[in-house]
């Protein structure tokens, strides 16, 4: 059994004490038995916070954690392989393919990334002959890479239908009907190995602040390096980090979620930097994303498609720094306030015992300069 040690507060980091901010830890045994209390916690924490820790250490969730063990083991040989067979294919599309070190903005001034990644489809793996390098499309990696995203798939629709429920929704209003298995999406698996410092070259240091895509990002990490900034009650300034938790997942809500619930819950804003700049830092994302048809109100007020929203805010990831800041915020920050202090916003919480609550969201601090 893993034993859970609570992190620190702070730490160092770059020669300053840098806060570890607490993560509430939901149990998903619970979440799939609807737990009516488990239900209320994990709203809560989408609509206060936005993104919370899922404990996968009970029977229902310890396939999906050996699931991710095999999936590490996969990415590892992967990388080590050399940039030929990795970039067998290149990038066939914003969702599927590799991409090479300093493809995107990095989280400093004038830097690129730090990472390279492999991203695989879940429409294409279902394919009967899905475009995967050679290096691994053999019988065993496939299989690996299917029972990853079936197990990511499995917890992710747990987690939008206890958010249905706990807003009391239903019909074709609950979050999982704009993301059944049988449509096309953009839901991918990424894999991405951050390189040490050395490796990684000049000016290329992790990935830049931002809100991601998606309904919902799990995050498998075992490394420290992701840091966000809480929008929560505790009025955060700065950046801090998040601790690493044995058998657990870091779940965050990303804009698809926030615009389909009318901008009552809280895309996370995050980035990943260079903790032990001596390291190999791996990390798996699931990236769970509406069908590309689905229709909901940006932060800028518009109607868009998922699909369109996928493609706008892909291309802001990949376009020369100076293009991002000149582009509205709902591109990178997905619309999430930064600017002078918190807006105080009671958003009306029924919870799933029918009890109603004020829940209290906030807005966010401007980060005037961005510290490599």
């Amino acid at each position: 059994m893993v034993v859970s040690v609570d992190p620190p507060q702070s730490v160092e980091w770059q020669g300053k004490k840098v806060p570890v901010w607490p993560v509430q830890t939901i149990d998903y045994g619970r979440l799939l038995s609807q737990d009516p209390a488990e239900v209320d916690k994990v709203l809560k924490a989408c609509l206060e916070e936005g993104y919370f820790n899922l404990d996968l250490q009970g029977i229902d969730g310890r396939r999906m954690l050996s699931d991710q063990q095999e999936t590490l083991k996969l990415m590892r040989r992967f990388f080590d392989y050399p940039i030929e067979a990795k970039n067998e294919f290149g990038l066939i599309s914003s969702h599927l393919g590799y991409e090479p070190v300093g493809s995107r903005t990095g989280v400093g001034a004038g830097t690129k990334d730090g990472y390279e990644m492999l991203k695989v489809s879940r429409d294409e793996i279902q394919r009967a002959s899905p475009k995967i390098p050679a290096a691994i499309k053999n019988s065993g990696d496939l299989q690996v890479l299917e029972n990853a995203i079936g197990s990511c798939n499995t917890i992710t629709k747990v987690i939008l239908s206890a958010l249905s429920t706990g807003m009391h929704l239903s019909g074709a209003a609950r979050f999982e009907n704009s993301h059944r298995n049988d449509r096309p999406s953009t839901t991918t698996l990424s894999m991405m190995h951050y390189l040490p410092s050395a490796l990684a070259g000049d000016g290329r240091i992790g990935h830049q602040k931002h809100t991601d895509i998606s309904s919902l990002t799990l995050l498998f990490s075992e490394q420290w390096g992701l840091q966000i900034r809480p929008p929560g009650i505790c009025g955060a300034r700065e950046m801090g980090f998040v601790a690493p938790r044995p058998g657990c997942a870091f779940v965050h809500i990303g804009d698809s979620l926030r615009f389909a619930s009318g901008m009552k819950m809280q895309s996370c804003i995050h980035r990943v930097v260079p903790f032990d700049p001596a390291e190999h830092r791996y990390s798996i994302a699931y990236f769970l994303r509406a069908e590309d048809d689905t229709m909901f109100v940006d932060s800028e007020g518009r109607y868009v498609t998922a699909g369109q929203w996928h493609d706008e805010k892909f291309k802001a990831f990949t376009d020369p720094e100076l293009w991002q800041a000149m582009a509205p915020k709902s591109m990178i920050l997905g619309g999430m306030k930064e600017d002078g202090e918190d807006d105080l916003i009671v958003v009306k919480h029924v919870s799933a015992a029918g009890m109603p609550s004020p829940v209290v969201a906030m807005g966010e601090i401007k980060e005037t300069a961005v510290q490599a």
